[in-house]
């Protein structure tokens, strides 16, 4: 369940928690049109701070723009709009769900002469797939349900309708007993999680799936730059279900799942079963930075 907080930041005013509605007949509901983030803060060793905010923020403008959604705010007062909503919910570490949706109009679907409205809501929320999945890794299952093809959604924006393909993986992974799916792309070739990019290690060089069929991810990105500098090898180039199997490694990136290894695909075990030493060199690395442990990369984050 989420643990409420105390005001949602709707359309340039703080409502309180339990006052923050809409029509019945708002557009997005009905159709699922829209574009969103998920934004981590985090409370590190100098105070809290928001992880890659304007990578997140130019992200949800991007998705707007692929949606043909004119957003009626700039990117900076939705910046500011973020930051003061984890201010005054006083929160130190939190999740952000900043939400542009169509309101309520025209109930067809043409959209183009009804509002575009912002909500902006935080609220605590732990390790997506628990603590121990950090170290101890999950158990993942190759989804029978194929993620989007590239010309049947726009892969590069972040829209809330089409995680009803998500969900029904995520599902589908839950009640055979496995705490994650992975898609494969209408070609067969590995493409992401129900909401997380995926990793491998292969003969010493760290994979992920080109910007083809998936969504751009900012941690994916940060996973990237952190392996480069520590002269990882690192290749984006497709690959297929089996090249899961015979991995050294397997790890999911997110902004919810963080930096999660994956210890089992399809009941056959990953490499020693256990969190391998690249996952680990880049987890660690991940969590210093967020935790304000290593100064290096101080300007993914801001201060709230």
């Amino acid at each position: 369940m989420v643990t409420a907080s105390e005001k949602i930041w709707m359309d340039g005013a703080f409502v309180n928690w339990h006052d923050a509605s809409v029509h019945v007949l708002t557009h997005s509901l009905h159709y699922g049109l829209g574009a969103f983030e998920g934004i981590r803060c985090y409370r590190g060793k100098h105070g809290s701070a928001i992880f890659r905010l304007h990578e997140h923020v130019d992200r949800l403008f991007e998705s707007a723009h692929i949606m043909l959604m004119d957003v009626p705010y700039s990117r900076k007062d939705v910046a500011e709009a973020i930051v003061d909503t984890v201010r005054v919910n006083k929160l130190q570490s939190c999740y952000i769900r900043p939400l542009l949706y169509v309101g309520a109009g025209d109930m067809g679907l043409d959209p183009s002469n009804n509002p575009v409205k912002l909500v902006i809501a935080a609220w605590p929320w732990g390790t997506y797939l628990g603590d121990e999945a950090l170290v101890r890794g999950i158990r993942a299952k190759v989804s029978s349900f194929t993620r989007h093809h590239v010309n049947v959604s726009m892969t590069r924006a972040k829209v809330p309708g089409y995680y009803v393909n998500s969900i029904l993986a995520k599902r589908e992974a839950k009640q055979a007993g496995y705490d994650e799916a992975i898609f494969l792309d209408p070609e067969g070739y590995v493409a992401e999680g129900t909401g997380e990019n995926v990793f491998i290690v292969s003969r010493g060089a760290l994979r992920t799936t080109p910007l083809t069929s998936i969504l751009e991810g900012i941690t994916r990105h940060a996973i990237l730059e952190l392996a480069r500098e520590k002269k990882i090898p690192v290749i984006e180039e497709r690959f297929t279900r089996d090249a899961l199997y015979v991995a050294e490694e397997v790890f999911l990136t997110g902004t919810a799942a963080e930096v999660t290894p994956i210890r089992e695909i399809d009941d056959r075990r990953v490499g020693d079963g256990k969190r391998g030493p690249v996952t680990d060199l880049l987890q660690k690395s991940f969590f210093d930075i967020v935790n304000g442990e290593d100064p290096s990369r101080a300007k993914w984050l801001t201060p709230v």
